[in-house]
């Protein structure tokens, strides 16, 4: 009989739709409520996606999953999991995290806020619409003790890449192990609506930096087939979940695939490879609106520009379209991208100026000097793409002076191990950058020292006046930070109802339940 290896994952929900992923042990019919999917096969792994349509707003629906008409969810012990429609107009509530190390590893770690949240939920606390995961769903480069187990079992980790992960197989192995590591997870992924975007660790520490980084790295043996085997799980894994029904039944892959004779594997691998060689003909990003609503997800890592003398994190096309969605009509703009938009300035003022300097803004041998800082000490976010920070702050300042505007334009992210709100200022829709990281990770001391340090405005005009001294151009936005940073394993929800936004940070306490760490308003004052 056939068994579930991982999932079921509740992904996109529409006005009357929702999409069910998981991956199976064999070939088989996947139903959920009246609906029927055959799985497919790429790399000997079996998955199935059904299309759940016909729901109806406000609706409240339990739901199976049977296997060749056999029940195999939910497992005994089990709360039901349950597909919500919500009422148009209705209040929506966000949760948000990213970096969640592999299990584990609590004890260097600490306790996964996502398991507290997962059990609270599971307690009758009030659910979130979506969970957003903002990066680092996996650590392709950072294995816990049963991935490395797994790795050993099958080659010799004498060899690069060692115990990272080296392809499809491994990828597939990791994701099984991050999303079944614990029940109430598991749980938790099968009934509340999930959307992902991926950052550096889901392939490799500091992936796409620059043009030093990646002449580098392909000229490894092993890093054809790991980029190949990561993209590839990506799609498998993660983006096929964000796209609506209609994109989905539009995509050219998923059609391939599911028209596949036998296993889809190449299709998928080619796929994988043209994502990687020519960036800017695929598009990881994407956007849904939830009534007066806009989430706009941008891809920050696979999509950079970083050829002929060019280096953008957006590609025209890519921009273009991000801009497009930003100045839609609505009443709440929610931008996600992996890297925060805005760092505390200091640091902001110090990845600029150290981009102007590998640049060539102080001559070649400097350059060197300043491309070895920049891999060192992680220099890579939206203020060392300068000129893309640019773009995209100008557009949201354009929406933000409109006098029909938002009443709320907020930048969630995660990546760098701490938490803290920071707000724009001087213009009519507030501008604020939500930053909730990590669900499950650890800043060493002397990087929360430093991090502190750089929250101090004692350092940022010496850093400001830096940038100056490279030719970087003035910033077209002011901000400060508000709250935080906080170090804890944390989750953020951000919640909408009606022209109001807010947004609440929760931290994992010494017994294991979530405590408040702050809250905020986001949206204008009435």
């Amino acid at each position: 009989m056939p068994q579930l290896v991982v999932g079921p994952l509740l992904r996109h929900v529409g006005p009357d739709t929702a999409a069910i992923w998981l991956e199976a042990d064999q070939p088989c019919d996947v139903r959920v409520l009246d609906t029927t999917a055959p799985t497919f096969t790429v790399h000997g792994h079996h998955y199935a996606l059904v299309q759940v349509e016909g729901l109806a707003p406000g609706s409240d629906t339990e739901y199976e999953v049977a296997l060749d008409g056999e029940t195999v969810w939910p497992e005994p012990g089990s709360p039901p999991s349950r597909i919500r429609i919500p009422e148009p107009g209705a209040r929506q509530r966000i949760a948000f995290g990213s970096c969640r190390v592999a299990p584990g590893v609590e004890s260097i770690h600490g306790p996964d806020a996502l398991g507290a949240f997962a059990r609270r939920l599971a307690d009758g606390h009030e659910w979130p619409d979506l969970l957003l995961m903002v990066g680092d769903q996996v650590y392709a480069d950072e294995t816990g003790p049963e991935m490395r187990e797994f790795i050993e079992g099958r080659r010799d980790t004498g060899e690069p890449p060692g115990l990272e992960v080296a392809d499809y197989e491994e990828y597939a192995r990791l994701y099984r192990l991050a999303w079944t590591d614990d029940a109430m997870v598991r749980w938790l992924l099968s009934t509340v609506p999930s959307l992902m975007i991926f950052d550096d660790h889901d392939i490799r520490d500091d992936w796409n930096t620059s043009a030093t980084w990646l002449r580098d790295i392909r000229a490894r043996p092993w890093w054809h087939d790991r980029i190949t085997g990561g993209l590839g799980a990506y799609w498998i894994y993660q983006h096929l979940g964000n796209m609506s029904a209609a994109e989905r039944t539009a995509d050219p892959v998923y059609r391939r695939v599911l028209a596949a004779d036998g296993d889809a594997g190449p299709i998928v691998d080619e796929f994988a490879v043209r994502a990687d060689e020519q960036p800017d003909g695929t598009r990881w990003s994407y956007a849904h609106d939830y009534g007066r609503t806009r989430l706009v997800v941008v891809d920050s890592r696979c999509g950079r520009v970083l050829h002929d003398g060019r280096r953008s994190m957006l590609d025209d096309t890519e921009l273009a379209w991000v801009q497009e969605q930003c100045r839609g009509d609505v009443d709440h703009l929610i931008v996600a991208t992996s890297l925060p938009f805005l760092l505390p300035a200091t640091i902001h003022h110090l990845e600029s100026f150290d981009e102007a300097i590998a640049g060539g803004a102080w001559g070649r041998r400097l350059a060197r000097l300043g491309e070895r800082i920049r891999q060192g000490a992680d220099l890579e976010h939206w203020a060392a793409f300068e000129a893309s920070f640019r773009a995209l702050a100008d557009t949201l300042l354009e929406v933000a002076r409109r006098e029909d505007g938002p009443h709320s334009i907020t930048l969630l992210s995660g990546d760098v191990h701490y938490s803290y709100l920071a707000r724009v200022a001087g213009t009519g829709t507030p501008i604020s950058q939500v930053v909730c990281s990590p669900m499950r990770n650890h800043l060493p001391l002397k990087f929360r020292l430093l991090q502190r340090a750089a929250y101090g405005r004692l350092t940022d005009g010496p850093a400001r006046a830096l940038a100056r001294l490279a030719r970087v151009p003035r910033t077209p936005m002011r901000w400060r930070l508000s709250h935080g940073p906080w170090f804890d394993n944390a989750v953020a929800t951000l919640a909408v109802d009606g022209s109001t936004a807010t947004v609440r940070w929760e931290a994992v306490g010494p017994d294991g339940a979530l405590r408040e760490l702050d809250h905020a308003s986001l949206s204008k004052v009435p």
